[in-house]
């Protein structure tokens, strides 16, 4: 097909101050064979008043009530009434470039099945964008510029959620939004990379991401780190986890204890290494710390890291590369 069907599934609750030019910008698209599923989830401001003015006008848009609860079924509700081979999703408080659906949907044609469709993404904010989201936008393009988001999958979402576009085919693969486990676009991501779908690289800002201090990502208990650490453990060990192999914990900061316990509770052995003097030789949820040196006498070992520090971490990465440790195969970044 030349000019496919794009589904494009947008949950909403309580965004009207933004949704007029977030839907705006899909209005605006270029390629325009496209539906928009939008869904109210339980909005009590005027959103649904909004979306409602534009889905009078424009039959493309297609109005949705979630029968349940959150985002998850939100989406769920929106990808069953949806029709196109090819599916995407959009937050309903960013803005895309006019060229987005017709260059990610371009490059899926080019490259064909077992792909995802990427674009580099741009925040935004009234009051200025803080130094964590600048630096996560350019860690985030500088993966999607070469392809390599899976890379570093252990250390933070590396699919942005409103900029992808994948077969419908390839999604029902990976099990769409059927999981009911959040944060559902990191689980997501996992999923892509479980079922192989290979980056498409791309070079173009497509997606203006919206920053405010009330979005679900800053505000919603779904999203807290713990959440993210749970799914981590969970995706390693069915994932990259070698049971053969010696398994060791890098760092006994708040991040490392919380790893540990979730081993823990699996009944995962590890041994726990560290770089600071204070903790070397102490006792932490009973189990012993030994200095990073430990980890030469280990035979073949994994290393989970969980040291913030981006100094520190360039220090690890290079002693893991004198001691022929490889990243994703032997050590794996979790922060």
């Amino acid at each position: 097909m030349q000019n496919p069907l794009v589904s494009i599934l947008t949950p909403f609750k309580n965004t009207s101050k933004y949704l007029t030019e977030c839907i705006d910008s899909v209005i605006n698209q270029r390629y325009t064979n496209w539906e928009l599923l939008i869904v109210d989830d339980h909005s009590t401001d005027e959103s649904y008043e909004c979306v409602l003015a534009f889905a009078e006008i424009d039959k493309r848009i297609k109005l949705l009530n979630n029968s349940g609860q959150g985002i998850i079924e939100a989406l769920r509700l929106a990808y069953s009434k949806s029709k196109g081979a090819y599916i995407t999703r959009m937050d309903s408080d960013d803005i895309m470039h006019p060229d987005k659906l017709g260059i990610m949907l371009h490059d899926l044609q080019t490259h064909g099945k077992q792909h995802v469709s990427l674009g580099l993404v741009s925040y935004f904010c009234e009051g200025g964008i803080g130094d964590g989201y600048a630096r996560y936008e350019s860690w985030l393009n500088a993966l999607t510029q070469k392809g390599k988001n899976y890379s570093e999958i252990y250390k933070e979402c590396v699919i942005p959620s409103p900029c992808w576009m994948m077969h419908r085919d390839d999604f029902n693969l990976c099990g769409a939004f059927s999981p009911n486990r959040y944060p559902e676009d990191y689980d997501l991501a996992f999923r892509f990379y479980k079922n192989k779908m290979s980056c498409i690289p791309s070079s173009s800002v497509l997606h203006h991401w919206r920053d405010y201090s009330t979005r679900a990502s800053r505000t919603d208990e779904h999203y807290a780190e713990n959440h993210f650490l749970e799914l981590k453990v969970d995706y390693f060990l069915e994932l990259n986890y070698d049971a053969s192999r010696p398994l060791t914990i890098w760092g006994a900061g708040q991040k490392g204890k919380k790893v540990a316990q979730l081993l823990q509770k699996k009944q995962i052995p590890f041994v726990w290494i560290c770089d600071n003097p204070k903790k070397i030789g102490k006792h932490i949820y009973d189990e012993l710390l030994y200095s990073f040196e430990h980890l030469k006498i280990l035979e073949n070992p994994q290393c989970i890291v969980n040291v913030a520090n981006t100094k520190a971490q360039l220090e690890i990465k290079a002693y893991f590369n004198i001691q022929k440790m490889l990243s994703m195969i032997d050590y794996f970044l979790f922060c």
